[in-house]
């Protein structure tokens, strides 16, 4: 015999589905094939869905912190984001203990402040460099001069000034004052050097040297000056005297007489009579 199947029921009828024949398994098939095996009841679903979704909710928060805790760990290891924000102690710091030493040693090859040895040669010889720029031109050229009538013809101090301020050299007074100040000369020896030449070349006698050398047509030393050359003259007043009277006789053809005269006479030669005398007694020799 068939069976009709049930029509579906309308949720909002109040009909239910009256409860089950006694005997009858709950949930089982209100008509079954007489004889058959009961059929299992269907098995209850579970809500799967939302269990799935909140285990992945929760998966997502662990990795989520364990992402941040790994940032922040490798943050803290970074050491250069970690230096900027890190000030260091200088008393901590032994690199400053270690560059200690080597600022004790540079006193020592200091030079003491008050050693001024050094500078002394420096401000010393300043002076004279200004005083030296500070000469004409013309007083320069004067000193210059001098030098060289003093070296070379060995004049005297007054004779060098006239002869700068003479219509030859025609330098200012003031000039050739300044030049003769400014001598580094031994006037004596100048003397001595004159008297010598006129000793070796004119043969001259004792006096006749001196005269000339204190001469003021002459060469104007000193009589201190004069006198100190005559005595230091290296000569031999008996031969000069006669080789005097020999160029009398040779040049002149004076005669032995007239010789002897001009020999001692006091504006001759001024040889004394005893000089005079050796040469006319050697005069044919």
């Amino acid at each position: 015999m068939t069976s009709s199947s049930p029509s579906p029921q309308d949720p909002y009828s109040s009909d239910l589905p009256s409860p089950a024949p006694d005997g009858a398994a709950y949930g089982a098939p209100l008509h079954s094939t007489p004889g058959a095996p009961p059929v299992a009841p269907a098995p209850k679903r579970r809500r799967t869905g939302l269990i799935a979704a909140g285990c992945g909710c929760a998966a997502l928060l662990v990795l989520a912190i364990g992402g941040c805790s790994v940032l922040a760990i490798s943050a803290s290891d970074d050491p250069s984001s970690a230096a900027p924000t890190t000030a260091v102690d200088p008393a901590d710091d032994p690199a400053a203990d270690e560059v200690e030493p080597a600022t004790d040693e540079a006193p020592a090859d200091e030079v003491p402040a008050d050693d001024t040895s050094a500078e002394e040669p420096a401000e010393d010889s300043a002076p004279a460099e200004a005083a030296e720029d500070d000469v004409p031109q013309e007083y320069i050229s004067a000193l210059n001069s001098a030098e060289t009538y003093s070296d070379i013809m060995h004049m005297s101090y007054q004779g060098i000034y006239d002869q700068l301020t003479s219509e030859f050299d025609q330098f200012s007074d003031e000039a050739a004052q300044y030049a003769v100040d400014n001598l580094d000369v031994d006037w004596n020896e100048n003397a001595l050097a004159s008297g010598q030449s006129y000793a070796d070349t004119m043969h001259m006698s004792q006096q006749g040297i001196y005269d000339q050398l204190t001469s003021e047509y002459g060469e104007k030393f000193t009589e201190e000056q004069a006198q100190y050359a005559i005595e230091h003259i290296e000569a031999d007043w008996n031969e000069n005297a006669l080789i005097s009277a020999r160029s009398y006789r040779d040049n002149l053809d004076m005669s032995p007489e007239a010789i002897r005269d001009q020999l001692t006479s006091e504006y001759g030669d001024q040889f004394t009579q005893e000089q005079a005398d050796y040469a006319i007694e050697h005069l044919d020799d």
